[in-house]
């Protein structure tokens, strides 16, 4: 499956694998708040959630289960 088939059949953000191939991770450092999943090495497509404010858990940390 493509990764956008992959990120468009996804109710949240929560449902994209972090495993490979997809390998949905966070950005760091000048790209925190974005997310990149994988493509063909070393190539990879980054998104930032549409939300204002993103939704987060108690601790801090992104709430992936409400990024839509």
């Amino acid at each position: 499956m493509s990764r956008l088939a992959v990120l468009n059949s996804a109710r949240t953000l929560a449902d994209v694998p972090s495993t490979r191939p997809e390998r949905c991770h966070p950005l760091k450092a000048k790209r925190e708040g974005q997310y990149a999943v994988d493509l063909v090495h070393p190539r990879r497509l980054v998104f930032k959630p549409n939300h204002d404010p993103v939704p987060r858990k108690d601790d801090g940390g992104v709430d992936l289960d409400k990024v839509t």
